[in-house]
């Protein structure tokens, strides 16, 4: 592919990735203003967001089998379809319960969006570029964090928390053009993947018995909810105990994205001097140390709203390591499969998101400690796994897992095709 090409597809490929970090983002600054409006509690709409990871985490198992037996645009399209219009409906809800649901529909939309492009990146780059495609595109996801709270926060004040879901079908009408006139198709369908219940869990687990992408799936995944734990507690955090507006809570959400970001910048020149698997263990040792240091100084209440927001940004300094170099080591050992192993994948961080998202409506006491406990946890329990599962698998680098066969055909180039 040309470089103009190869921009495009990035690009592209990351809108797609973001349509679920915009879903997730873009309406926290509402949640004080949903909860008045709906006559309810802000911890009830956080577990809007709790429903719409679940249906995340559901609907990848669902597209990955799809993805690989009619190719990745056609169930792209339908999935595309249903999010819109899914949004149309939660801007008209008039219950938190009703809300949910739309919220969990409108999920198993978008989330064609997040399979579809990890396999995308699968089919169209070698494996040895693999994670630093998958750094350019998290950069892509990262800048989402930043524009989407802001522009919320904004739009709820001046049109309403409504206005909010139309604004994210329209994004996603965009992306739908982009997609029909610019995405190659990828890896043709194939005929001979069975939808039948037996074959795709028998597919599902013959990804599941590798040493390695369980591994980087539990380490990986676990790591990865950490994030969800403060993006479902700080709206409360910030807007009820520390009372800022809805703006100031967009820049502070803004401000906090800044750490992934600027971590997935450093992940592409860092790999060329350490592997995915180093920086991947330095990653979550990092948040571990820094979770700790949360949660004592929490309890002690040593913090307050400014070092409290310095303590956080440090720990999502260590995101943008993890999600890029996790992802490349789960996904190097498939080429025929990818679709099902990025199914797998992201359905399982999804759904462990949903976890500690629950987790922290759960235990919500108008303090900041449940979100920090949480956030903790993950980091602490992801390193545990990566330390004893590195034990388990043998790397052979530079390819991890990947057969000879395999590398020869996954490094020959998809035509692209529309």
């Amino acid at each position: 592919m040309t470089p103009k090409q190869r921009t495009s597809i990035i690009l592209i490929l990351g809108a797609l990735a973001t349509i679920s970090p915009f879903s997730i983002d873009m309406y926290l600054p509402g949640f004080p203003a949903i909860a008045q409006d709906l006559n309810t509690t802000i911890d009830q709409i956080q577990l809007s967001l709790t429903s719409y990871l679940i249906g995340i985490a559901i609907g990848q198992l669902l597209y990955g089998p799809l993805l690989d037996r009619f190719g990745r645009k056609k169930p792209l399209y339908i999935g595309l379809t249903v999010y819109m219009l899914a949004s149309i409906g939660c801007a008209f809800t008039h219950s938190a319960n009703n809300l949910m649901i739309m919220r969990f529909i409108q999920a198993i939309g978008g989330c064609a969006g997040m399979v579809a492009a990890l396999a995308l990146v699968r089919d169209l780059f070698p494996v040895s570029e693999i994670a630093k495609v998958l750094s350019l595109q998290t950069l892509v996801i990262s800048v989402s964090p930043m524009i989407a709270p802001t522009v919320g926060g904004y739009v709820t004040a001046a049109f309403g928390w409504q206005s909010i879901f139309m604004v994210l079908a329209a994004i996603v009408g965009l992306i739908v053009l982009g997609i029909y006139f610019f995405l190659p198709a990828g890896r043709p369908p194939d005929s001979t993947m069975s939808l039948l219940p037996g074959p795709v869990l028998s597919n599902f687990y013959s990804v599941l018995k590798n040493p390695q992408f369980l591994t980087y799936l539990l380490a990986g995944g676990i790591g990865a909810a950490a994030p969800f734990a403060y993006i479902s507690g700080s709206p409360d955090v910030f807007m009820n105990i520390y009372k800022v507006s809805e703006q100031e809570y967009g820049w502070i959400f803004a401000f906090l994205a800044a750490a992934m970001i600027g971590s997935t910048q450093l992940n592409t020149p860092l790999l060329k001097r350490f592997s995915s698997e180093q920086l991947l263990t330095f990653a979550l040792f990092w948040q571990t140390g820094i979770g700790f240091l949360l949660v004592a100084g929490t309890v002690l209440g040593w913090y307050d709203k400014f070092s409290l927001i310095i303590l956080i940004f440090l720990f999502l300094a260590g995101q943008g390591l993890n999600v890029p170099n996790s992802s490349a080591l789960s996904l190097a050992p498939f080429a025929r499969q990818a679709g099902s192993a990025s199914a797998l994948l992201g359905c399982f961080r999804m759904g462990i998101g949903a976890v500690a998202s629950a987790a922290v409506s759960i235990l919500h006491n108008q303090t900041v400690l449940p979100m920090v406990v949480v956030m903790a946890l993950c980091a602490f329990i992801a390193a545990i796994i990566l330390f004893i599962g590195k034990k388990q698998i043998n790397l052979q680098p530079p390819i991890p897992g990947l057969e000879e066969t395999e590398l020869q055909e996954t490094t020959q180039p998809v035509p692209l095709q529309k």
